[in-house]
């Protein structure tokens, strides 16, 4: 019988059929949301602490610590319970109530700072003393590789090697940066799209980073194109997703559906395949379903 851990993975490709404007080109959302946590950083989550367990760095009595914005710390609040770690979690004060009270439901301690940067600064400090473990997603090749090892493959396997674009949301970076490894690997010419919001936009798990903090792990070759999208598109593209193809996603998932139907429009042809991150309902507490 499968435990939790067992079923992060594998999770479901849909066709986009109503929402996609070129009947020559494929959409597919890989439904991220489907995950026992609720989101494509069930993946890295799991990667980066089993991984570290296994190399001595992580031991019994350790006390896990990251800075999150939401979806990787719910992600790290199941995981650790299951190797009976102790974890607390740094967040942005502006992130939905439902996500602070889900890592509390999985037992984390969590800490509000006034920004995601704040948020990053606190955790390293704290990380940086006795007893505690830093899993730093944004430094931490575990991250990506959980992505070389499970979703690529599953990309690839589930299109038949067909895929031409991969697109992603652009946070940690994690998963376009581990995924366009894998793919690449398989065929130089498929083309890796990632998302990053328009200036003055916010949208959850979508960042514009100022430089000081632009995740070490993101490597800007491995990327053919960014897409800036706006707030009101990423918004308007997640209900849409929701009442025309029934898929219930959040901000950043409607980010990267639209800048997979801007990039249909520009093709004779092809099967696209973008990152459905994870789930609408820890965003109804916000105006986006409102």
């Amino acid at each position: 019988m499968a435990g939790i851990i067992d079923i992060i993975g594998n999770t479901p490709l849909v066709e986009i059929k109503k929402l996609n404007p070129n009947p020559n080109v494929k959409i597919y959302a890989k439904l991220e949301g489907n995950n026992p946590g609720g989101s494509v950083k069930d993946r890295a989550s799991l990667n980066m602490i089993r991984s570290a367990i296994e190399r001595g760095e992580i031991k019994p009595g350790t006390k896990l610590i990251e800075a999150t914005s939401g979806n990787t710390g719910i992600a790290l609040a199941m995981i650790a319970r299951l190797f009976d770690l102790e974890i607390e979690l740094i967040m942005p004060s502006s992130s939905t109530r439902e996500r602070t009270l889900t890592m509390e439901a999985y037992g984390a301690k969590v800490t509000l700072m006034e920004s995601m940067e704040a948020a990053r600064d606190y955790a390293e400090e704290k990380g940086a003393t006795a007893g505690y473990f830093l899993l730093n997603q944004f430094a931490n090749p575990d991250n990506y590789m959980a992505h070389v090892k499970t979703t690529g493959p599953e990309i690839w396997r589930d299109t038949e090697g067909k895929i031409t674009h991969f697109v992603s949301a652009m946070g940690t970076t994690g998963t376009i940066m581990g995924c366009s490894r894998y793919l690449k690997d398989q065929d130089k010419d498929i083309q890796i799209v990632g998302c990053q919001p328009t200036e003055g936009s916010s949208i959850p798990g979508i960042r514009r980073w100022p430089e000081p903090y632009l995740p070490k792990i993101f490597d800007a070759t491995r990327v053919d194109r960014v897409m800036d999208i706006s707030e009101a598109d990423a918004t308007q593209m997640a209900r849409d997703m929701a009442k025309t193809e029934g898929i219930f996603a959040g901000m950043s998932s409607g980010g990267a559906l639209s800048a997979a139907i801007k990039l249909a429009g520009e093709l004779t042809e092809g099967v696209i395949v973008f990152i459905c991150c994870d789930r609408g309902d820890r965003y109804l507490s916000s105006d986006l379903f409102g």
